[in-house]
C-alpha cells in the first residue's frame, strides 16, 4: 500500500454512495479521556422467563411465542412501518410529505436466549440465512412492497431492545436514498464496463490482498477502502447476482462460514460480545432486473480501541463527513491475524 496513505490525512472515496470520507491515521495515537462504555460479556442464559423473544412467551402485545426449535418471524408489534398507512401527499410551499405503508417483521436466530451469530453451528446459521431468502422472496411478491431491508443491531450500544439474539426485516413501498444511490453507482459502471461494480472491485483488493479479512469459494470477506467505521467489514459474493434468492447449498454454506468468522473474528478483537449495525443491500423488489445490482453485507461496529472505547459520529461527522483515525489496512490486518 501507497506509505502516504499509511501517515498523512487523506479523503477516500466510496464508490457505491459517492461519498467521501476523512482519514487521519495520525490521530490514532492521541490519549482518551473521553467517555467509555462497558464491556459487554456474553449472556450465558438459555432460556429467559422474562424475555419477550423466548419460546412459549407472551409479548407486550398479548401473542404468544411459538415453541420455536430454530428460527423464528413475526410481525413487529412496535413496527417502524405499518401494512395499513393511508395514501397521502401533502405538499404546502417548500414542504413535502407523503404516506408510507410497509411491514415490519423480527427473526429470532435462535431458541436459544444467549445464542448470538459467532457462537452458533454453520446448520444453525445456514437456517438464518434461508428464512432470509424466504421473508425476501414473500414480501417481495407483494405489489406494495419495492424494498426490504434485512438487518441486525447487536448490543445495548447499537440501540438492541432486547438482548435476545434477533435481527429485523423492514418491507417498503419507496426505495431509501442509500439504495437508490447505490443503484445509480453500479448502472453506471455496468453500463459502461459490461460487468458488476463490486466484482470489478473485490478482484482488485484480491489481487492486492492488504484488505483481506477471509474468503472461501463463493464469498470474501474484506474491510472496503472507503470504511468510515473503525473496524467496518463486507462481505461480497463472488459471483454476481443481485439478491439472496439464488443462493445455491454450497453457497449458503459459504455464506453462513463468512458470516460465523467475521463476527468470531470481531468477539475476539476486544474480547467481546462485540456490537455492530450489520444489513444487507440487494435490488429493490419493484419489478426491474436489475442486472447491475451485486447484493452485498455489510457490519459497522462501533468500538474503537478497546471494549469500552467507542467511535463517535459527532461532530465534524455530522456537519461534513465521516472521519476515522486508524485505516481500513490496519483493521484489515489486526482482524485477519486473529
Amino acid at each position: 500500500m501507497n506509505s502516504f496513505l499509511e501517515d498523512h490525512p487523506h479523503r477516500r472515496y466510496n464508490i457505491l454512495t459517492k461519498e467521501w470520507v476523512l482519514v487521519s491515521p495520525h490521530r490514532n495515537k492521541r490519549p482518551w479521556q473521553g467517555k467509555t462504555e462497558t464491556n459487554a460479556k456474553k449472556e450465558e442464559l438459555a432460556y429467559d422467563p422474562e424475555c419477550y423473544l423466548c419460546p412459549t412467551n407472551s409479548r407486550i402485545s398479548g401473542e404468544v411465542n411459538e415453541d420455536y426449535k430454530s428460527t423464528n418471524v413475526f410481525t413487529n408489534d412496535f413496527g417502524a412501518l405499518l401494512k395499513e398507512t393511508p395514501n397521502f401527499q401533502y405538499n404546502e410551499g417548500l414542504m413535502k410529505a407523503e404516506g408510507e405503508n410497509g411491514i415490519c417483521k423480527v427473526i429470532c436466530f435462535s431458541p436459544n436466549h444467549s445464542l448470538t451469530i459467532p457462537d452458533m453451528e454453520i446448520p444453525a446459521l445456514i437456517d438464518v440465512v434461508e428464512t432470509w431468502q424466504k421473508e425476501y422472496t414473500e414480501l417481495g411478491s407483494l405489489p406494495e412492497i419495492n424494498y426490504i431491508q434485512i438487518f441486525e443491531n447487536k448490543g445495548a450500544i447499537m440501540g438492541c431492545s432486547n438482548p435476545h439474539p434477533h435481527g429485523q426485516i423492514w418491507a417498503q413501498h419507496s426505495i431509501p436514498s442509500e439504495i437508490q444511490h447505490k443503484t445509480e453507482s453500479q448502472k453506471e459502471y455496468f453500463e459502461k464496463n459490461g460487468k458488476s461494480l463490486l466484482q470489478a472491485y473485490i478482484e482488485q483488493e484480491l489481487e492486492e490482498g492488504t484488505r483481506i479479512i477471509s474468503q472461501n469459494d463463493s464469498f470474501v470477506t474484506l474491510v472496503p477502502f472507503w470504511a468510515k467505521w473503525p473496524y467496518e467489514a463486507m462481505i461480497v459474493p463472488k459471483e454476481q447476482m443481485n439478491n439472496i434468492k439464488g443462493l445455491s447449498d454450497k453457497q449458503k454454506e459459504d455464506f453462513a462460514e463468512q458470516l460465523k468468522t467475521l463476527t468470531q473474528k470481531f468477539d475476539k478483537l476486544f474480547d467481546t460480545s462485540f456490537p455492530y449495525s450489520a444489513g444487507i443491500h440487494q435490488a429493490p423488489t419493484d419489478g426491474g432486473d436489475y442486472e447491475e445490482w451485486h447484493w452485498h453485507m455489510s457490519f459497522y461496529p462501533p468500538l474503537l480501541r478497546s471494549a469500552t472505547i467507542k467511535k463517535f459520529m459527532v461532530g465534524y461527522e455530522m456537519f461534513a463527513m465521516p472521519q476515522r483515525d486508524i485505516t481500513a489496512e490496519f483493521a484489515a490486518d489486526k482482524l485477519r491475524a486473529l
